[in-house]
């Protein structure tokens, strides 16, 4: 049990610490130092600086993934086996926004953990969200069922941008606000939720549009 207490001092010190100056500016002597440990306990338990970020971001990833598809088996079980795209889309994208956005989460430290990871290229991040792709190729099977007449690589490009709008917006709240003089609500995360699925929606079902452009663009080569 005083072992598990002392990992558990660790990990809830370096998400504090990384939350608040970032991955590059915090050392494990911070963290011990924070968890009221010594250095061989950092060592005992994790290994490396790395192993410790890498945990961390794992937990919080995982709690992520686990309610997106439990929203999206939600939605192929109402639907038949096969859901709307917009329903899919929310399932995607509205675990990551509500856990980030929010008066209550936006300051929570697994949120601020959360917008540094997304933020911070750091190398075991990297190699994390490169490996564990499993649960977004399900959601890709999930959009082809729902738009068949879609290439394979339409459905991949329209899942990729539809999380890069979702990250870009978490990201950069702050600067959105200053831009908008407080007029985009931040706050009223199920109207962001509402507006990223909505530009991905029309991203992925405007086909004629879409295929006008990549005309252009080769006329333009």
């Amino acid at each position: 049990m005083a072992s598990d207490h002392t990992r558990s001092a660790i990990l809830a010190a370096a998400e504090r610490l990384y939350a608040d100056r970032g991955f590059g500016d915090v050392t494990l002597r911070d963290i011990v130092a924070e968890a009221g440990v010594n250095l061989a306990a950092v060592n005992y338990h994790f290994g490396s600086k790395d192993e410790l970020i890498a945990e961390l971001f794992v937990t919080r990833s995982v709690q992520t993934n686990r309610e997106r598809l439990r929203e999206l088996k939600a939605a192929e079980e109402q639907g038949g086996g096969r859901a709307p795209i917009e329903v899919i889309l929310r399932a995607l994208v509205g675990p990551t926004l509500r856990g980030c956005l929010g008066p209550e989460n936006q300051r929570s430290t697994a949120a601020r953990f959360m917008i540094r990871a997304s933020i911070e290229s750091v190398p075991p991040i990297r190699r994390i969200k490169n490996r564990e792709i499993d649960h977004l190729r399900k959601f890709a099977a999930s959009m082809r069922r729902s738009l068949p007449e879609r290439s394979e690589v339409d459905i991949y490009w329209g899942l990729n941008f539809a999380l890069a709008m979702a990250h870009h917006t978490i990201r950069e709240s702050e600067r959105l606000i200053k831009l908008s003089e407080g007029k985009c609500d931040l706050e009223d995360v199920e109207d962001v939720v509402g507006r990223v699925v909505s530009v991905a929606t029309m991203a992925l079902t405007a086909a004629k549009v879409e295929a006008k452009s990549r005309a252009l663009a080769r006329d333009a080569r």
